[in-house]
């Protein structure tokens, strides 16, 4: 039985993932600081459905804390660690800077000093499609990212730079995986999906930045979380894209998200955020060669899953504050 250090746990990504994990026979050793970044009530859903496994155990825990990070790596021998805890979202980095860097890069750090000190030669971290700001797409791992546009892609970069640090000095293998656009089933309420569903089924406009013609690369959360499990396997160093592999206009998104709903979008347009990507479209090539992975969901199919999840919790999803 592997066991796995899993990090930001409660997060729609890891939730997910640590749950595929769990089916799967493994031991899982989750952490998160349960941070209220966006309405906790969904950290403790997605928690609790863990916490129904009999080979996962979680701990309140801070990445940026090495004391607390010191006795879990001294209690276990991890295989592996995966590292999706993060501050996530564009938007907010810009207001709070200074927790991008402290949890993306100095977390990132920490980490891979406990594998450095407690011999776990497994890494993998979480990314994003958010670093290919200004490239010519679909997006290719070997694209030069050095213009991050916003605070939370320059920590993940300075995650990415490090992870490959302590690659190169300590051969620890290293498997980065830069997501796109992840949306499902007990997502974050700070993401369009989640947003948008919410909103259309209340009546209420939806805050739609640009005029919906900006396109993404939406990846169902399963798919997400199967493509970061294959990411364990030992690589050396790589960076690989888990996207969908088939960009949608947001209003294609919504149209769908209509469709489900029986129900019309009402919209509040407002201008194009600077730090947004016009478009995302994931090369995926890389993923398929050495991963065997490949996206399987198509988004009408993922976006009837989530409504389907959004209407049967409904009652409680109502007081979830966006």
């Amino acid at each position: 039985m592997r066991t796995i250090l899993l990090t930001g746990a409660a997060g729609f990504i890891a939730a997910r993932t640590g749950e595929m994990l769990l089916k799967k026979g493994a031991r899982v050793i989750g952490i998160d600081n349960m941070n209220d970044y966006y309405d906790v009530t969904l950290k403790e859903y997605r928690l609790k459905i863990l916490k129904q496994y009999k080979n996962f155990t979680f701990y309140k825990c801070d990445i940026e804390d090495v004391s607390s990070l010191k006795r879990i790596f001294q209690k276990y021998h991890f295989d592996a660690v995966l590292n999706l805890a993060a501050r996530a979202g564009v938007r907010y980095s810009m207001e709070n800077p200074f927790v991008y860097m402290t949890t993306n890069g100095n977390g990132t750090l920490n980490l891979l000093e406990m594998c450095r000190n407690y011999k776990v030669k497994k890494f993998v971290l979480a990314s994003t499609s958010s670093l290919y700001a200004g490239q010519k797409m679909p997006f290719t791992e070997s694209l030069p990212v050095n213009t991050p546009i916003s605070p939370y892609a320059a920590s993940k970069k300075a995650a990415e730079v490090m992870a490959y640090t302590y690659h190169y000095l300590y051969d620890i293998d290293v498997t980065i995986v830069r997501y796109f656009t992840v949306y499902g089933p007990a997502g974050r309420p700070d993401m369009s999906v989640f947003r948008f569903i919410k909103w259309i089924d209340e009546g209420k406009p939806l805050e739609l930045f640009g005029d919906g013609t900006q396109s993404r690369d939406f990846t169902y959360v399963d798919d997400i979380a199967d493509g970061t499990i294959k990411a364990l396997k030992k690589v050396g160093f790589e960076i690989i894209n888990l996207g969908g592999n088939h960009p949608y206009d947001l209003n294609d998104m919504i149209a769908f998200l209509e469709k489900n709903l029986g129900k019309k979008a009402r919209r509040n347009q407002k201008a194009f955020h600077k730090t947004d990507l016009k478009a995302t479209w994931a090369d995926v090539t890389k993923a398929k060669r050495l991963l065997s992975w490949q996206p399987k969901v198509s988004l009408e199919e993922g976006l009837k899953r989530t409504v389907k999840w959004y209407l049967d919790n409904k009652q409680w999803l109502t007081k979830v504050k966006l």
